[in-house]
């Protein structure tokens, strides 16, 4: 059994990490879980060292500490701390080819009656695929992948990035025990409004 060093740390998220250094495991844990029944950190000890040893993570453990996680009182905690301490770096709205203000004040007028009040817009600082656009609630901003301004991009696909993310403005998410659901079906038949749905998916398929 190697030594074992804990410590809160003040993250600017609900993280948790572990990793081994001189043959001893390090441990950090969110300073919002102090205070933590022992039941939940028993959990996250579990899950932390099944992550550390490749070992599977006992579904009893994940549940208890998702459903710890996902109370109101810890979810509005994790909210706020996201934005005391997280740093959201804001690059610009006017692309070179696209205008990610102008494509949110189009859609908002069209799908929305002009009733949705406009986040932060902006462009991704690199061209990533992995993520092509998120809505982030704790800095209220609208961040699309850079590798959609490109004259090559028609633009229902970047109005489609775009439109989906309001739909996230429109229906934050939700807490259905200690499941959180992204997509509720009012989310889902809304989407489906979109005028180039299949045009667009059938791109970001390929892309």
């Amino acid at each position: 059994m190697p030594e074992v060093g804990i410590q809160f740390f003040a993250f600017a998220n609900l993280n948790n990490t572990i990793r081994s250094r001189d043959g001893k495991l390090l441990v950090r844990l969110s300073d919002l879980l102090e205070g933590a029944p022992e039941s939940v950190l028993r959990a996250i000890a579990h899950i932390l060292l099944a992550k550390m040893y490749r070992k599977p993570i006992e579904r009893a453990y994940a549940s208890r500490y998702r459903k710890y996680i996902s109370s109101h009182e810890i979810a509005g905690k994790v909210h706020l701390v996201r934005q005391m301490r997280g740093r959201k770096r804001i690059e610009t709205a006017r692309g070179r080819t696209y205008d990610l203000d102008l494509i949110f004040e189009d859609l908002n007028r069209r799908y929305f009656y002009g009733l949705l009040g406009r986040p932060r817009m902006t462009w991704s600082r690199d061209h990533a695929r992995n993520s092509l656009g998120h809505y982030d609630p704790a800095h209220n901003a609208i961040v699309v992948s850079r590798v959609f301004d490109h004259p090559r991009v028609p633009r229902y696909a970047v109005e489609y990035i775009v439109y989906h993310e309001m739909l996230h403005l429109k229906h934050p998410v939700k807490l259905r025990g200690s499941r959180r659901c992204v997509h509720p079906p009012e989310f889902v038949a809304e989407e489906k409004l979109f005028s180039h749905l299949d045009d667009a998916k059938q791109f970001l398929k390929h892309l």
